[in-house]
């Protein structure tokens, strides 16, 4: 009888339910336009690393000096990057470990969370500021070039989300 009561209630909230538009995803909740929307400013700076600048030498027109000062910009920043993506992979090893244990002690685990938090934040700090050592060595005739690229990017990318934007339900 409990099981026929379960069904019978589960077949009468059904329609119901159905009939609620599912809620839209927020920035946070795994809504990738969302999280493209905000990252957006973060990807008009990072267009002005190295590694994105050196494999665009001759498009953009730069020097031999230009080439070897962003070569070892980009070769000094890799370096500490890697630095510190392995000092966030030891913290994010030992949180698994904290977390894994019979009892987990949830200040071990938050420790090494903000450890490794720190550490990736130090990472993407390096290439913001490489990317700002790099757009100090282009002439502003590079720069306008490689803004008017960002800007048709960024147009497409507006395009982009539009159409991937779900249709409102009649």
């Amino acid at each position: 009888m409990t099981t026929r009561l379960l069904i019978v209630i589960g077949l009468a909230t059904t329609p119901l339910a159905a009939q609620h538009p599912a809620a839209p995803m927020g920035r946070m909740m795994g809504d990738p336009m969302g999280m493209q929307e905000m990252m957006a400013p973060l990807a008009q700076v990072m267009l002005y690393t190295p590694q994105h600048l050196l494999p665009r030498k001759d498009a953009l027109g730069l020097t031999a000096d230009q080439v070897a000062r962003l070569t070892a910009l980009r070769d000094a920043t890799t370096a500490a990057q890697d630095a510190a993506v392995s000092e966030a992979r030891t913290h994010l090893e030992e949180l698994q470990q904290a977390a894994d244990a019979a009892l987990p002690d949830s200040g071990v685990v938050k420790t090494h969370f903000q450890a490794a938090q720190a550490a990736m934040g130090r990472a993407r700090w390096l290439s913001i500021r490489s990317a700002m050592e790099a757009k100090a060595l282009l002439t502003p005739a590079q720069r306008a070039t490689l803004k008017a690229w960002a800007d048709s990017l960024e147009m497409w990318m507006q395009q982009h989300r539009q159409m991937m934007k779900p249709s409102p339900s009649p």
